[in-house]
């Protein structure tokens, strides 16, 4: 049965290497996500990794890649089997990089489109079986404040902030009701995975504690843990 699932954003910066000067600015976020996949291993030490990526594409088990397209020569393997170096798409490789962190067996990365409709992200979450732990990577918007990626928008601190209120109460509900449009004008990359989510965990009791959530650099971020009672 499902024991535990953490919930994390995947900007490259959570890794040191990657961001140079901003290294110290991030050590919250970081200490957070480090915390939270530490807890995922103790209740087992192979995850479920659920993340989105323009077409889905398959990640081989096993795999290993780099961190090379974005700018530092940095290996992470999704196991502790070596295997050939393939190209891996941002989730995977974050997913690689925090099992090695978080000393984790394996990882099975499962992507979907960013753009699946809510009704396929449940109904996907309740074909994954049960596995033991579940990671799902997702950042919130990413249109906080004038200095944001994607240029500053009103309506980013009312949506993250509904984000980090359902992380907090477990609250698949409204996980599940979550705007594609919305959420795709904002972009929250991490909605579709949210969604999943919802349809993994609506049966059952869980409890919920968020670690983190902010958006430091004008995305939202969030981080939580969530226990199966």
């Amino acid at each position: 049965m499902i024991r535990r699932v953490a919930v994390l954003p995947q900007p490259p910066l959570l890794i040191p290497e990657l961001a140079a000067g901003a290294a110290d600015e991030c050590a919250e976020l970081r200490e957070a996500c480090l915390q939270a996949v530490q807890r995922l291993t103790s209740a087992s030490p192979d995850w479920l990794v659920v993340g989105a990526a323009a077409g889905a594409p398959a990640v081989p088990e096993h795999a290993s890649g780099s961190f090379r397209g974005f700018g530092v020569e940095l290996g992470v393997s999704l196991s502790r089997v070596t295997a050939p170096e393939t190209e891996l798409p941002l989730p995977a490789l974050v997913a690689g990089w925090l099992r090695a962190q978080a000393d984790a067996a394996s990882v099975r990365v499962r992507l979907v489109d960013p753009a699946i409709p809510p009704g396929e992200c449940a109904l996907l979450g309740r074909e994954l079986g049960e596995p033991t732990a579940v990671l799902i990577l997702g950042d919130g918007s990413s249109r906080h404040g004038p200095r944001s990626p994607g240029g500053e928008d009103d309506r980013a601190e009312g949506f993250d902030s509904g984000i980090r209120d359902a992380l907090a109460k477990a609250d698949t509900g409204a996980l599940a009701a979550l705007d594609p449009a919305l959420a795709a004008e904002l972009g929250a990359g991490g909605r579709a995975p949210w969604q999943i989510l919802a349809g993994l965990a609506a049966e059952g009791e869980w409890s919920a504690e968020v670690l983190y959530s902010a958006a430091p650099f004008g995305v939202g971020y969030h981080v939580a843990v969530w226990e199966h009672a």
